[in-house]
């Protein structure tokens, strides 16, 4: 028998920057010194990313790509797979995200790529608290989401882990 699964997900939209909660502006410009460490020579796409943890740390992450295409990583798997190294039992709390370009601005918030979508997921339901995402470009429109779930309502899971309820 044939039935209907729908998922709705929201995302909060702010014209700028200086819209945003002070605590989330600070993050994001964490995640824009992150972005000055991007190695992408390949691309011209740098991306810049924070991650706070639930002691107050701020963990930073910035993409590194290779000429051995795909030996890269995304900024935000460089901080999170650094927050899971160095502190292992502490929660993510908010991930904020950044990006900008060699060939022009980048007005349009950026969101995180598929493979960093599920491992994002990963974490969020390893804890059981959702994670915070924030998406920037390097200038304009800013989205927030209360939950990386509504970036990838139906991901990959696994009996071990579970489903984010």
């Amino acid at each position: 028998m044939k039935k209907t699964i729908s998922h709705n997900s929201e995302i909060d939209s702010y014209s700028n920057l200086s819209e945003l909660p002070e605590e989330f502006q600070n993050l994001v410009l964490r995640a824009k010194k992150a972005l000055e460490s991007s190695y992408s020579p390949y691309s011209g796409f740098g991306v810049g990313a924070a991650l706070k943890l639930s002691n107050g740390e701020i963990v930073l992450g910035s993409n590194q790509e290779n000429i051995a295409y795909p030996s890269g990583l995304c900024a935000e798997r460089v901080a999170i797979f650094s927050a899971g190294t160095n502190y292992p039992d502490t929660e993510i709390k908010t991930i904020a995200i950044i990006a900008k370009s060699l060939h022009g601005d980048v007005t349009e918030p950026v969101t995180p790529c598929g493979a960093c979508r599920q491992v994002m997921i990963e974490f969020e339901t390893k804890q059981t608290k959702p994670i915070t995402v924030i998406m920037a470009g390097s200038n304009g429109e800013v989205w927030v989401s209360n939950s990386v779930n509504n970036l990838i309502p139906f991901y990959f899971s696994s009996p071990v882990v579970g489903r984010a309820k």
